[in-house]
């Protein structure tokens, strides 16, 4: 269920038939691959295993602004639109929603090269897209020009990726196809739908900044159902009542999980006053009468947030203009619109009570 979804990846395969002849043999391939890239002389990081790594997989709508192309496909049909990709293959893609988070990412695995060398706990960046393989040219062209490191394509020729999400051991799933995110969701992987940002805004280029909503974000829906159905009175007796009972896990509390152990690799080397990521709980609960839980609940997990903002109700925007956030995670679309208008790249969670409420488009 996505309430069970975890940051360190599927669990170990359990022994079946051939015993534990497959991961041996997973190991076996991985060597001998590591073998072989270790023979080529290139200045460039390789991969890590996809066992080791944080794997972000992004669709290439997210990645890249393919608004014109989007609309030449609805309109005039797939041989129309990979036509004008490949006479387009040269013109490079401008920056879509996820990009500058993409960028992020990779400079915080640049600094942990640096600190940790051979170790490969670091972000892997997929290219997970429904695309045809004839349009693979462009992408590439548009991913070496902005010198991003993405090595890992699955291009699926009109099918859904959702399937290969588990097979590349993704922790995060990225796309501006609400119904692609939706299935991802529904099949235990965390993801969220991308929206642009209305206007500009410079992003920090030496630090991550991930902001996130609490309730059926970080958290299960609980706590939100009772809002809904019992009203706020109702939910802060609950809260209160329940202070020191942590609240189930939602579907990005493994994402943040990732953040926090790669946080700690910094703090290791005495880096905490420079590290590359920080983050944020940017939530609509009052701090009085329902923070006490939040806080209790992130302690039992062992996980630390940067920063922590109970807005009471206000609007979440002008908070985020604030921070400024590569990314930010909310379960309802209503602060991800307020979000959006006011400069901020929005990601709309599709889990939980909120969805019956209002249905993203």
């Amino acid at each position: 269920a996505p309430g069970t979804m975890s940051g360190s990846g599927p669990e170990a395969p359990q022994p079946g038939e051939e015993g534990d002849a497959r991961p041996q043999e997973a190991e076996q391939d991985w060597a001998a691959a590591k073998a072989f890239y270790d023979s080529l002389v290139t200045k460039r990081p390789r991969p890590p295993k996809p066992q080791n790594a944080i794997t972000v997989a992004v669709s290439s709508r997210a990645l890249f602004d393919l608004v014109e192309e989007r609309r030449i496909y609805e309109e005039q049909g797939v041989e129309k639109y990979v036509e004008y990709q490949q006479e387009n293959e040269n013109v490079t893609l401008k920056p879509g929603p996820a990009f500058y988070f993409v960028k992020a990412l990779e400079h915080v695995n640049a600094r942990l090269l640096e600190l940790y060398p051979e170790d490969e706990e670091r972000f892997d960046i997929v290219l997970m897209t429904n695309n045809h393989a004839q349009v693979g040219v462009r992408l590439i062209n548009s991913i070496n020009h902005y010198g991003l490191t993405i090595e890992r394509f699955c291009m699926t020729g009109g099918q859904s990726p959702i399937g290969y999400l588990t097979a590349y051991l993704t922790n995060l799933y990225l796309s501006a196809d609400s119904e692609k995110v939706q299935e991802a969701i529904e099949a235990g992987t965390a993801s969220a739908t991308m929206f642009t940002a209305n206007k500009d805004v410079a992003y920090s280029d030496t630090q991550l900044r991930v902001a996130f909503d609490g309730d059926a974000v970080i958290f299960s829906d609980e706590s939100e159902q009772i809002v809904k159905e019992q009203g706020l009175d109702r939910f802060f007796e609950h809260e209160q009542l329940n202070e020191n009972k942590p609240l189930a896990q939602g579907p990005l509390k493994g994402f943040l999980e990732d953040l926090g152990k790669i946080q700690k690799k910094f703090y290791a080397k005495n880096e905490r006053l420079n590290c590359p990521i920080r983050t944020y709980l940017v939530t609509a609960r009052s701090a009085a009468s329902s923070g006490a839980r939040v806080l209790k609940t992130l302690r039992s997990w062992g996980l630390e947030i940067d920063e922590a903002l109970f807005l009471a109700g206000a609007p979440k925007g002008p908070i985020l203009v604030k921070i400024r956030p590569h990314i930010f995670f909310d379960d309802q679309m209503f602060h991800v619109e307020g979000a959006q208008k006011l400069g901020t790249i929005a990601a709309h969670v599709p889990y939980g009570v909120a969805q019956k409420y209002h249905k993203s488009s």
